[in-house]
């Protein structure tokens, strides 16, 4: 003789208050911990390769995430690291600070009561190290304006890249009044 289950039937209110304790105990808890991670984290390799490339603004895949450090960098958040980069090859972060940490053609100069003020058209700079020789310095600011400075190790590899820094060196040398001639009766 078969055996026949035993079915209960619970009244309503106790199988709403079941619901919501399934509810209370799995989903909420799994929704607040995938609030609680970041959405975009920015990926610290694919970020190294392209601060390395001549241009990261014309490839279409370097935009975003290098868009996104930048702002991340502006806020106070650390460089992204990249585990698989291998040796010799790393990118870190500095904040900017003219004189010193400034490149010359976009450091500014401003009067002071006592002297003479200076200030840098950049807030920070991302360095770059390939093979371990130093190869390109990103600068960038809060507005999102950024200039990558090609050092003689990438320039002697990649044959062309952006020079948007080297002209802006050049056109504020050529700037410059010329220097006064040596005197030849002092």
């Amino acid at each position: 003789m078969p055996v026949q289950p035993t079915v209960i039937a619970l009244p309503r209110p106790a199988k709403r208050a079941r619901i919501r304790g399934w509810f209370a105990a799995i989903v909420l808890p799994a929704a607040l911990a995938g609030a609680a991670t970041p959405a975009h984290a920015v990926d610290g390799c694919l970020v190294l390769l392209c601060l390395a490339v001549p241009s990261w603004r014309a490839i279409p895949q370097c935009v975003p995430p290098i868009t996104q450090v930048l702002r991340d960098l502006a806020r106070g958040r650390p460089f992204p690291t990249c585990g698989m980069a291998g040796a010799g090859n790393s990118g870190s972060h500095q904040w900017a600070s003219a004189p010193g940490n400034c490149p010359w053609q976009y450091t500014y100069t401003y009067e002071l009561e006592n002297g003479i003020g200076y200030s840098c058209g950049f807030s920070g700079v991302v360095s770059i190290q390939i093979d371990g020789a130093p190869w390109a310095r990103t600068w960038w600011n809060m507005g999102g304006d950024s200039v990558t400075e090609f050092l003689p190790a990438a320039k002697a590899r990649l044959g062309a890249w952006d020079s948007r820094f080297d002209d802006d060196q050049a056109a504020r040398m050529a700037a410059l009044p010329p220097s006064a001639e040596p005197c030849a009766t002092c």
